[in-house]
């Protein structure tokens, strides 16, 4: 069981490291989401949590004048990132940093934007959001994703798959209640549509996993393991109405006089 979880992880890989971003979004949602952050200051201190290779980062970067500092705990997606940071010109305001976005090593109260799509599972939401609070200055914005669920009593394969990844993962209510008693006052939230899932992320897994198959194809223990990550998307495919992806976007209150 050991090494076929080796060889799962190293297939998974292989699969995410090469995707343009490793979950659901995209450039129009993370616009919309910026929209709601008011009065940020015109060259924001950002913070990109669980940044992957950076789709949002770049993102960022166009639409914002800020310095971002990307932190992913993963190092082949840092260093992709470092790649296209350097191609793109952006090094003098972009850092992509590998890291423990539990304990990102950065002063208290320093950031004026921590930004994070569909990271905060991995520490879940609760601690994800007690990190948040205390680096960001007061007045400061947060904005992130996270699984919520649409229905109750989803098929028991959907629901063993998220209780897999994320047995914390609730409803809607859930977060915005979880969201206000870790002092955030809650500015705006959306669901992801599901453009967002597909172009970026799930159309090219699966070519990306076709492609695996291919070069895989007299390995019958890869084949099963890339049909397993193949089940993902299809899960969506079938059966999206029972989840969503949300971007929350909410504010350190300022002191009161």
């Amino acid at each position: 069981m050991k090494a076929l979880t080796l060889r799962f992880w190293n297939l998974f890989f292989e699969v995410y490291e090469y995707l343009p971003r490793q979950g659901p979004g995209n450039r129009a949602c993370a616009a919309r989401a910026l929209a709601l952050c008011r009065d940020l200051p015109d060259a924001p201190a950002i913070l990109d949590l669980g940044c992957g290779v950076g789709a949002q980062t770049l993102h960022l970067a166009e639409l914002t004048s800020g310095t971002i500092v990307a932190i992913d705990s993963h190092a082949p997606l840092i260093q992709r990132l470092q790649t296209t940071i350097a191609e793109r010109g952006l090094s003098h305001r972009v850092q992509a940093l590998v890291g423990d976005m539990a304990n990102p090593q950065l002063p208290a109260a320093s950031q004026d934007l921590i930004w994070s799509e569909g990271a905060f599972y991995n520490i879940g939401l609760q601690p994800a959001l007690r990190v948040c609070h205390a680096l960001l200055r007061p007045g400061g914005h947060l904005a992130f994703t996270d699984a919520v669920w649409r229905k109750e009593d989803p098929p028991a394969a959907i629901r063993a798959a998220f209780d897999a990844d994320y047995p914390t993962m609730g409803f809607l209510h859930d977060n915005l209640k979880a969201i206000r008693s870790q002092g955030f006052e809650l500015l705006g939230h959306f669901t992801l549509p599901d453009e967002a899932w597909w172009d970026d992320f799930y159309t090219p897994m699966e070519a990306r996993i076709d492609a695996l198959c291919g070069a895989y194809a007299d390995d019958a223990e890869a084949l099963r393991i890339l049909d397993q990550i193949a089940q993902e998307p299809e899960m969506h495919r079938r059966d999206s109405a029972y989840y969503a992806y949300e971007f929350f976007v909410a504010r350190k209150p300022l002191p009161s006089p």
